[in-house]
């Protein structure tokens, strides 16, 4: 099966933005209301649109319509999906993620 690199480069955008991150965070307490996220963020509504773009076609959020409001959740399996494209860049031989490997101790 061959590997879909533009899926992948989907998968990191959504994490190499710092207002992303701040909106990942945020959702981590669970559904919020994209009113709540605007005003949470303090961004321009098309600013947070954007962003959520990006975060929902990546596929680690999640967007439930419910009357003239978008409600977000972060997608458990689009989260794990985004792990698994992380541990493709981890070298061979190198400690996998999750593993406590042999400096467990320290």
């Amino acid at each position: 099966m061959e590997r879909d690199f533009f899926d992948e480069a989907k998968t990191f955008k959504a994490f190499c933005d710092e207002k992303r991150l701040r909106i990942l965070a945020l959702l981590l307490d669970g559904e919020k209301c994209v009113c709540a996220l605007n005003e949470e963020m303090d961004l321009p509504q098309s600013t947070l649109s954007y962003h959520m773009k990006i975060l929902c076609e990546s596929g680690v959020v999640e967007g439930r319509q419910e009357g003239k409001w978008t409600h977000y959740s972060i997608s458990v399996q689009g989260i794990g999906g985004a792990a698994e494209t992380l541990k493709r860049y981890v070298p061979k031989g190198v400690i996998q993620l999750g593993d406590e490997g042999c400096c467990a101790s320290l």
